[in-house]
């Protein structure tokens, strides 16, 4: 096999890892990976036998369970290509995903397959049930589909008469460049484009997770999957990595609430911790902010004798918050809120902040959280290659460039915008605006896209001043728009927090205005706000929880 094969890595994973416990369902059930290899060698009589040729798409869409990752893994062992749908996506976005991808057999969840209406995705030979073990049968549009569904034990049985045994294991051999991932963005300033993931980009991702990781963590150790497997952040470093290490990965079949993550962490312990803003900044503000707030730890902390010793305990509450055992919490997929960013790296916490894309599979940049910058995003990782398109690198914003091992193939059936971010010299236009320091250390900006032009042509990045408006009080989330020559902060409040500080419509809009008054007084003359405009409900989101900015650019104000 080739030494680069991802598909090497699945096959040597299982056989070398053959009776440890592998996939979990948490408070479930649990596979041991000889389980795993087994439903996986069931898939692929069902391909095999559905007519499913190298190279054919098969659409995944439910939420994350261990079956979910089985019909993945058998997916691209068999040498199809593997099309991950998010199942938060309307169903007209799921039905135009499946079609635009021309996939033959779909592999979905019982929760989502009541609101989809199989007459809207026409091309689909098969549809099976993917959250039970028999894998039902619940549209077959040919006789092989159906046979295949029909005769599967039959099948099974005589291909392995004497049991199915590790030695069995024999996966299809990619080629680094061959099409391994078709995975549909839901992105913050466009609608969703199908990026074409090659086998060389998910094996480079893996290969990156075992050299900064590897040595601190192996079989054993437990790590919780809480973010989408349908978007590459979470597939790659909650789901990839760990399996194919020899880890016992747990599905939250739940949502990802701050207790019930509180919850899971203590139970389990976990090795690893990756996450998104969002879920790290809600648990810092609930356990740490009000503790570090109250005034004897003021006074505490600007005691030098005692300032050590608080900042220890901190520290020591919020690691055993998040179960004690980590290694590091890696954080990533938006931006993060410098105010939440400040508190962890005064305590000393281990964490760290990465960056990547989709289009990257996702990684570009990390740095161990021992040797991370605070503001930045890490170096480039191995295979990766990163530039700013600007005079000065170091002190003159450009946009983010970056070349290597895990950049995709394009976008599927677009040339046009494949052509508009990947250049004649292969380097990916993230459309991410930043700087790199003398040591390639990365610091984000803003989006390109996102960049607003105040009225004398100062560049303005909203991204800025979102991080400083979100740090006042109530504001849940914001967004910056630009209206003529001024600038409008759009804000939800959490009505829970309002609530609880006893605050009336009219005086949740008095402070609103004292947050203004407040942020103007911190930010350039051309960044101030004039006006703050209250939403009625949370802003729309993607897999990876950032706004969806571009739907709000002409919200009334």
């Amino acid at each position: 096999m080739n030494e680069q094969s991802f598909n090497r890595c699945i096959q040597e994973s299982l056989q070398k890892h053959w009776d440890l416990p592998g996939l979990s369902d948490y408070g479930v059930q649990t596979f041991q990976n000889k389980d795993v290899a087994r439903i996986i060698e069931k898939l692929h009589i069902i391909l095999e036998a559905s007519g499913v040729k190298h190279g054919d798409k098969v659409a995944i869409c439910g939420r994350n369970s261990s079956r979910w990752g089985i019909a993945f893994l058998a997916t691209l062992s068999y040498g199809a290509v593997a099309v991950p749908i998010l199942h938060e996506f309307h169903p007209e976005q799921i039905h135009d995903i499946v079609n635009h991808s021309e996939a033959k057999l779909l592999f979905v969840g019982d929760q989502v397959w009541p609101k989809l209406n199989a007459d809207k995705m026409p091309k689909l030979e098969g549809i099976f049930c993917n959250s039970n073990e028999e894998y039902k049968l619940l549209v077959g549009r040919t006789d092989k589909v159906r046979y295949a569904r029909e005769n599967l034990n039959r099948l099974f049985g005589e291909k392995y008469p004497m049991n199915f045994r590790k030695q069995h294991i024999n996966y299809y051999q990619d080629s680094p460049d061959e099409l391994a991932v078709l995975n549909y963005t839901s992105g913050t300033t466009s609608n969703s484009k199908g990026v074409m993931i090659p086998f060389r980009a998910l094996w480079s991702n893996y290969e990156f997770a075992v050299g900064k990781l590897g040595n601190l963590m192996g079989p054993g150790d437990n790590v919780l999957s809480m973010l989408p497997m349908a978007h590459m952040y979470g597939m790659a470093f909650e789901f990839i990595y760990e399996f194919l290490h020899g880890m016992h990965v747990f599905f939250l079949a739940k949502t990802p609430s701050p207790a019930v993550l509180l919850g899971a962490f203590a139970d389990l312990k976990p090795r690893l911790i990756v996450a998104v803003p969002l879920i790290i900044e809600k648990i810092v503000r609930k356990a740490v902010l009000p503790k570090l707030q109250t005034p004897a730890i003021k006074i505490a902390l600007h005691t030098p004798f005692l300032r050590d010793r608080v900042r220890a305990e901190v520290r020591h509450k919020l690691q055993a918050a998040f179960g004690g055992n980590f290694v590091e919490i890696i954080v990533g997929g938006a931006a993060f809120s410098q105010d939440i960013e400040t508190v962890l790296h005064d305590i000393g916490f281990n964490y760290t902040v990465g960056y990547g894309t989709t289009e990257c599979a996702p990684i570009i940049s990390y740095a161990g959280w021992e040797t991370f910058k605070q503001g930045s995003c890490g170096r480039p990782a191995p295979r990766m290659e990163v530039r700013i398109d600007s005079n000065d690198q170091q002190h003159t914003i450009g946009e983010i460039l970056v070349r290597g091992t895990n950049v995709m193939l394009g976008y599927y059936k677009n040339e046009e915008a494949t052509a508009a971010v990947l250049d004649k010299d292969g380097w990916y236009h993230t459309g991410d605006l930043g700087v790199m320091d003398a040591e390639g250390n990365i610091f984000i900006k803003g989006r390109s896209k996102n960049m607003l032009l105040g009225a004398n042509g100062q560049n303005i990045y909203p991204e800025e001043i979102e991080d400083k408006l979100g740090s006042l009080p109530y504001v849940t989330e914001c967004v910056v728009i630009q209206k003529g020559e001024h600038l409008y902060g759009l804000v939800y409040a959490d009505p829970e927090e309002v609530k609880a500080g006893g605050l009336s419509e009219a005086m949740l809009l008095a402070q609103m205005e004292e947050n203004r008054r407040q942020l103007n007084l911190v930010v350039p003359a051309y960044a101030r706000l004039h006006a703050i405009k209250l939403m009625p409900e949370e802003f729309e989101k993607t897999p990876k929880r950032s706004i969806k900015r571009f739907k709000y650019l002409d919200y009334p104000v």
